[in-house]
């Protein structure tokens, strides 16, 4: 199931939102490292995750699936953001040096052709970083909240995934270790959860996050299109004939 993107502004200015996305964005900015002067790609609603590189970034687009819908970001100056198929995405190859893509993989249903994608458009030893709910963590049982929709991902899987796709990957941060839940309880004690469920490993984790890179040579050749040829009628005008 796609979330659309009215329920996941909803949800991002909900007490619990905008705690995830604090604590998600903790995980983003840790492995983006510095974007000075790069050029950089939101992909899903990874607008929540973006505005840090704003400023130091060459330039910052958020691309948002037509399933999904968009919204304007940011609030100040021109919109960044496009509405467009991941799969084909109006991007120049070789154009992108970072790609932050949250909300995405687990919402796409042909996901080697999103990588296949996501490796077009990527400059060489350029990129990639990819937030996924985890496949036995507790917020992917739960689809109260945007990280319980889709298909959720374990270490494992998403790692053969972007070795098949020549994507090498150099980091990896877990996050999200806060249950689920709306309750003033669990909000104020967010770092109490968060330190506990760390003391426990990754698989108290609600999201795995890790950062690949480009390799020079694409493992799997992008699917040729089947080019489709329709005959068109002769349209051209004709008197009616009278009995």
């Amino acid at each position: 199931m796609t979330s659309d993107v009215a329920r996941l502004i909803e949800y991002y200015k909900s007490p619990l939102g905008r705690i995830s996305r604090a604590l998600v964005r903790e995980q983003v900015i840790g492995l983006a490292g510095n974007v000075r002067g790069k050029r950089l790609l939101g992909l899903g609603f990874a607008t929540p995750y973006l505005r840090f590189a704003l400023e130091p970034a060459e330039r910052v687009l958020a691309f948002m699936p037509n399933r999904q819908g968009a919204s304007a970001w940011p609030r100040e100056g021109p919109s960044r953001t496009v509405l467009c198929d991941p799969l084909e995405m109006p991007l120049t190859d070789a154009a992108i040096d970072l790609t932050i893509a949250v909300h995405a993989l687990e919402h796409i249903a042909d996901a080697e052709e999103l990588m296949r994608e996501l490796w077009r458009i990527t400059a060489p030893n350029g990129q990639l970083l990819i937030v996924v709910p985890r496949r036995r963590g507790i917020w992917a049982q739960r689809d109260t909240t945007p990280f319980g929709t889709g298909n959720p991902y374990s270490a494992g899987q998403l790692e053969q995934l972007l070795r098949d796709h020549s994507f090498v990957p150099e980091a990896w941060r877990d996050g999200l270790f806060l249950p689920p839940f709306q309750s003033s309880l669990v909000l104020k004690s967010t770092r109490f959860f968060e330190g506990a469920g760390r003391l426990f490993g990754p698989a108290m984790s609600g999201v795995i996050c890790v950062r690949a890179r480009k390799e020079a040579f694409p493992a799997v050749p992008r699917r040729k299109r089947e080019e489709r040829f329709v005959r068109v009628p002769g349209l051209s005008p004709a008197t009616a004939r009278l009995r």
